[in-house]
């Protein structure tokens, strides 16, 4: 009779943790949406290029080496396919919380859990330099950023491994419960390297100082995006419990369902009404931006606010990711979806708000943890990117920038039927 109730709630642990999954891997066709709909038609089908081919890459560099580095472990590609199941229902009942990637029971669901965050965390700089880089820069990029840079940054958060044999950050206190830091912050300063070396887009900032709108070419696209990812990210934070088999992680779902929710709809209307009050229109894209930034905002803890906590939350991250948009214009950033303000501050300010709703973490510990990641992350991949812009080249040219890079980069236009000839 034990042994059967410990097979229901492996059973039912694993379907969860596998949906969950899925849900977040559905947050990749959201990310494409969203980018599609925020870029200019020429250069619709190269995004969607890029979005499709760097999920594949993400999935295969992680599984080649990837999961390895971030939890020292070779279980997955070590047979995890054929396992001993009165050794799986042993270790299970001696695990009172959690998967862990070195555990025999959880090693392919955790593997393909964690793989679509990396995916999820290079979805980010495939946005901020979207209309003008190489395709295939990109993509190198891509092999290096989820083979060895995120899966390092990992082994330091999630993986519990020493910074490079020098300090721990859980002797800090630092907690990121799904990721505002450790994914999204993560591929924001990943994004920010690759946007400092790559340059703005022509046209977007004048010769005076004036900033130039470029807008996008399909909201509604942008909008579906949106709600995409807002529905996927309930697996991402609610995964994030890493169980559902007893009450107290039901409970811990629960209150992380509503609590994403909340903190979503919380940074729309933050957003919505500063746009309001700054340029006197409702600002669609800024309210999706604002969407967005409440969901980052409340993953480094989901747990543990209250809904209005959470609501508040996402409101100020809704107010944060306005402010930094404008900001990075005036500084001459172009980032053409707002994804570093979105993933990189208020994925910033996620981790530093989660200490007044979590004792278990500390101010000092949330600040070593973000300089740790965005130390990392950031000059790992400036280093990638200058290397790439030496050897290949990371920018097209100004005449295939001016035709778009979907004919240059992919041959073939997003609607045909629509251009002029």
């Amino acid at each position: 009779m034990e042994n059967q109730i410990f097979e229901l709630q492996y059973a039912m642990d694993t379907f969860y943790f596998l949906v969950c999954g899925a849900l977040v891997m559905w947050m990749a066709a959201g990310f494409a949406m969203l980018e599609a709909g925020l870029v200019r038609s020429k250069n619709t089908t190269e995004i969607l290029t890029k979005n499709i081919s760097l999920f594949a890459i993400s999935c295969t560099m992680y599984l080649i080496c990837g999961y390895a580095i971030m939890y020292d472990s070779t279980l997955f590609l070590s047979g995890i396919t054929n396992i001993d199941s009165s050794a799986v229902l042993n270790d299970y009942a001696q695990r009172e919380e959690g998967f862990n990637g070195g555990s025999i029971y959880s090693g392919a669901s955790d593997f393909f859990f964690q793989v679509v965050f990396v995916a999820t965390a290079m979805s980010i700089v495939s946005g901020a330099v979207a209309e003008r880089m190489k395709l295939w820069a990109f993509l190198a990029f891509a092999v290096v950023m989820t083979g060895v840079i995120y899966p390092l940054e990992g082994s330091w958060t999630w993986g519990g491994q020493s910074v490079f044999g020098l300090y721990s950050l859980a002797d800090f206190g630092f907690s990121d419960f799904a990721g505002s830091g450790i994914v999204h912050m993560a591929g924001a300063a990943a994004a920010l390297a690759g946007v400092l070396l790559l340059g703005a887009r022509k046209g977007k900032y004048g010769k005076n100082g004036e900033i130039n709108a470029i807008p996008g070419a399909n909201l509604p696209m942008a909008t579906l995006g949106t709600f995409i990812l807002w529905m996927g990210w309930f697996g991402f934070n609610g995964g994030s419990v890493l169980k559902l088999g007893d009450i107290d992680s039901a409970h811990s779902v629960a209150v992380v369902f509503m609590n994403t929710n909340a903190a979503a709809a919380g940074g729309l209307i933050g957003a919505l009404l500063l746009a309001r009050i700054l340029f006197k229109k409702a600002d669609l894209t800024m309210a999706l931006n604002g969407a967005l930034a409440g969901l980052v905002a409340i993953t480094a803890e989901p747990s543990t606010p209250s809904p209005l906590q959470a609501t508040l939350i996402g409101f100020v991250g809704g107010l944060i990711v306005v402010v930094s948009i404008l900001t990075l214009d005036k500084l001459k950033l172009d980032d053409p979806v707002g994804a570093i303000s979105v993933h990189g501050v208020v994925g910033l300010f996620g981790l530093l708000v989660v200490p007044f709703t979590n004792d278990g973490a500390s101010f000092v510990g949330q600040i070593v943890g973000a300089l740790t990641i965005f130390v990392w992350v950031f000059g790992a991949s400036f280093v990638t990117w200058k290397i790439l812009k030496a050897v290949m080249g990371i920018r097209v040219s100004d005449e295939e920038e001016y035709e778009g890079v979907d004919i240059t980069e992919c041959g073939m236009e997003a609607y045909p039927e629509f251009s002029s000839k």
